[in-house]
């Protein structure tokens, strides 16, 4: 893993567009942290709140971190330094960039206020944005965090596969919602990947709905979206089940969807743009009698953000894929007033290929 994180670290410093002398990944405190701050150093566990990772060219990282966060610092192999008070971090800080011109700044990531507070501390040093060589360097995962993935994706799985021994008439979406919830970390995963999505028959229509109170009756679609949090890794899933017997536009719906879906996976591979398989999706559903219900991307990376590394299947995407990258792909069709149906899986994009690492049943389950 040591070696993997120097690796990390040389690869941000080749993708800047400037050169700099150190990078500086300084964490707020929740929910202002910066996921960087964990790809750099591969810590597992604990908050970190206004601690900092002090990164060099060689791929030597040291570690400036809290007392209150020492304890979760097992298995790092760089320097740490253990600060009690504010006064304290900076004069580390000031320690550790005494000698550095040009400093790197995740802007992305970093909150205006601390931003303000390296400025003064630091009088006559250029800071330089480089967030673009972090987003080209998450995007493409290494061996380690793809078996995080995978172990997440593993875990969605089986908890997709307990929810239809879940439903129940009468139930409302936030209980299912909490079932989900507490099967994820039942099966392995640290806590949910984002807000569980549980909807019930109309709200399904709404992709970024949430869940509410309403209760299950007999005939409705009944759409959950969730990803397990493993490791800080995240897997991203979507089914939809019919609480009943389905009818025929529910059945169609779902076979538009799905078939959607298949073209999806079959155009994903090394080199292709990002459009390409977007446009291909969203063509094939406009040519059915679903035309104009499917209102957003294809798909988008994930890692250790849901939405990671700034590469997504988009219209306007130009950029074209790369072997392992991890990609959700994610049609859906959504009739306003009557309900909608999406399907998400996770993939492992290949030079010739791709590997579908969520592999639960995707055929339209009736309960």
């Amino acid at each position: 893993m040591v070696l993997a994180l120097r690796g990390r670290i040389k690869k941000v410093f080749s993708n800047l567009k400037q050169e700099v002398d150190v990078i500086v990944v300084k964490n707020s405190s929740e929910p202002y942290m910066d996921y960087n701050f964990f790809y750099v150093t591969g810590l597992e566990m604990g908050f970190f709140e206004g601690c900092a990772a002090v990164l060099f060219p060689d791929g030597k990282v040291n570690l400036i971190v809290s007392e209150l966060e020492s304890r979760n610092i097992g298995g790092f192999k760089g320097e740490v330094f253990v600060y009690k008070k504010e006064k304290e971090f900076e004069e580390l800080l000031r320690e550790q960039l005494h000698s550095c011109d040009f400093i790197g700044l995740n802007f992305d990531g970093m909150v205006y206020s601390d931003f303000l507070k390296l400025k003064k501390m630091l009088p006559g040093r250029e800071f330089l944005d480089v967030a673009d060589g972090f987003m080209k360097s998450r995007v493409v995962k290494d061996e380690y965090e793809i078996e995080f993935i995978r172990n997440a994706c593993r875990i969605a799985d089986k908890v997709m596969m307990e929810i239809p021994g879940v439903l129940r008439e009468g139930m409302r979406e936030y209980e299912l919602a909490g079932e989900i919830n507490y099967l994820l970390q039942k099966n392995g995963a640290d806590k949910p990947a984002f807000d569980t999505i549980s909807s019930f028959a109309g709200n399904t229509a709404i992709p970024h709905y949430s869940h509410g109170s309403i209760e299950l009756k007999k005939g409705d679609l009944v759409l959950c979206d969730f990803g397990a949090c493993f490791k800080r890794y995240n897997s991203d899933i979507t089914r939809v089940f019919v609480f009943g017997k389905a009818n025929e536009k529910q059945k169609k719906m779902h076979e538009v969807v799905l078939q959607a879906q298949e073209i999806g996976f079959e155009k994903i591979c090394e080199g292709v743009k990002g459009r390409m398989v977007h446009n291909a999706v969203e063509g094939f559903i406009d040519e059915s009698e679903f035309k104009g219900c499917f209102i957003h991307s294809t798909g988008h990376s994930l890692g250790l953000g849901v939405h990671d590394g700034g590469i997504g299947l988009t219209s306007d995407v130009e950029a074209e894929l790369k072997e392992n990258m991890v990609l959700t792909v994610e049609p859906g069709v959504y009739v306003s007033g009557f309900g909608g149906v999406r399907i998400e899986d996770d993939v492992l994009v290949k030079k010739d290929g791709v590997e579908v690492l969520t592999r639960v049943n995707r055929e339209l389950i009736e309960v």
